[in-house]
């Protein structure tokens, strides 16, 4: 952890919450922490002097006293333990300021409102309640609480048909203006970490890494924000120009989480760098976090925030990585080989029986892609997973649930044709999914 003093008082109470009485207090009475002073007498404070200072917050919210709180520390060092990577004493939560009232139910009424004139395409009504939302909290409490959730609610509506593809839309592009607006005037960094984040290629949603980027930056920390869709050509040599002390890429779908893991595979080869990961995908299929070689960010913003704090502060076990088995890699190779025969095969059996080419290119885009991922992770079960998702999206597309059962029986026997070896896992799991019940119903 760097110790150099870099920061005055004025960034650590920014940065803390802590009040300068009681900060001064504590270096007074009990030598901690223990900052540089300029020639002129002013206090610098280090990453370490920080860390010490939310340490001892974090120690009163779990109720000890500040003075039981300095006996702790000064006991855990007496016996040779630094209390900063005693794995019980890591947690370090930001304590809430008054005007982010958690428990008040004012800002999910917000989030009702705002959803209602979005659905409305009340542009005016939207932007008021954003503006009125960031006035009465902190922002991160508006991008987690308010447009996150608002967002994932109206998502959830239009998967199940109940609202529109233009309305979710006119959502989604109001809540990302309004994120680039805050990202264009987010505070300076000022702590020592430069952290490079965006999406592995063919990852278009941004909301989860432009929500993350201005919330650690209004904890101190210096991002650079690549986006949507990052693509793997050059990205090492992208790292190796910019020299990050940490990579975050965020994936909501197992396709999109496979180029992660390809892109992880290539930083941690090259780069001496760490990488950190989320999204919807890691959420629903926890076993996928032991494939990346990278730390898991949390399930949660909130969490995320934390993590990178940790990481950066005081650094963090090396996670444990689950290796590929050779024959999924000799499978994902045989199935390569092998997709574009399958979809032709599979189109001569599905013309006969009426279904349009647009639904069939639809369908062949989730599976063919999950198929590949699953085979790149190492687990066919992976696609368990996501098959009711890809069935209620196809259907939300419009295609109909006899042409979606007909699609997966002549995708079935088009394998069966193609695929051989270890690939006929592939052959198995399509065998079962294509007589699952609740498709042929």
């Amino acid at each position: 952890m760097n110790e150099n003093p870099a920061y005055n008082l004025k960034v650590v109470v920014n940065e803390t919450g802590i009040k300068p009485d009681t900060l001064r207090a504590w270096e007074r009475r009990y030598g901690l922490p223990n900052p540089n002073r300029t020639q002129g007498g002013h206090r610098l404070y280090s990453d370490r002097d920080i860390a010490i200072i939310k340490w001892l917050m974090a120690r009163q919210d779990e109720g000890l006293s500040i003075s039981r709180a300095v006996k702790l520390w000064r006991s855990l060092e007496a016996d040779g333990e630094s209390p900063l990577l005693a794995m019980e004493y890591q947690e370090m939560r930001q304590p809430e300021q008054a005007t982010a009232i958690a428990t008040s139910s004012k800002i999910d009424d917000m989030r009702e409102a705002w959803i209602e004139a979005c659905l409305n395409f009340d542009e005016a009504s939207a932007e008021r309640i954003l503006t009125q939302s960031f006035a009465m909290y902190r922002p991160e409490m508006v991008l987690t609480q308010l447009l996150q959730k608002a967002l994932a609610t109206i998502g959830e509506l239009w998967f199940k048909d109940e609202v529109s593809v233009q309305q979710e839309h006119f959502a989604s592009a109001l809540a990302m203006r309004r994120l680039n607006t805050l990202l264009a005037a987010s505070p300076a960094p000022t702590r020592q970490g430069r952290i490079l984040i965006g999406c592995p290629p063919h990852e278009n949603h941004t909301f989860a890494p432009l929500a993350l980027t201005i919330m650690l930056r209004h904890r101190g920390w210096e991002l650079i924000y690549l986006g949507a869709n990052v693509p793997e050509s050059r990205f090492v040599t992208t790292v190796e120009s910019i020299k990050p002390d940490l990579i975050i890429m965020t994936a909501q779908q197992l396709y999109t989480a496979a180029k992660l893991f390809e892109v992880a595979k290539n930083v941690a080869a090259e780069n001496e760098v760490m990488l950190a990961f989320g999204g919807r995908i890691f959420n629903t299929v926890p076993r996928l976090r032991q494939r990346i070689p990278g730390y898991f960010l949390g399930e949660t913003m909130e969490d995320a925030t934390h993590t990178v704090d940790r990481l950066l502060a005081f650094g963090m076990p090396a996670p444990t990585i689950k290796q590929v088995p050779e024959f999924y890699l000799r499978a994902l190779v045989n199935f390569r080989e092998n997709q574009a025969a399958i979809e032709a095969h599979a189109w001569k059996l599905l013309k006969a029986k009426g279904i349009s080419y647009e639904h069939y290119t639809n369908a062949n885009l989730h599976l063919s892609r999950d198929i590949y991922a699953a085979l790149t992770f190492g687990d066919i079960e992976f696609l368990s997973a996501e098959i009711s998702w890809a069935e209620k999206l196809l259907l939300n597309y419009s295609m109909p649930v006899e042409m979606l059962r007909f699609y997966l029986d002549a995708y079935h026997e088009a394998a069966q044709d193609s695929l051989e070896g270890v690939a006929e896992l592939v052959i198995d799991w399509l065998g079962e999914v294509s007589n699952n019940p609740a498709i042929r119903r």
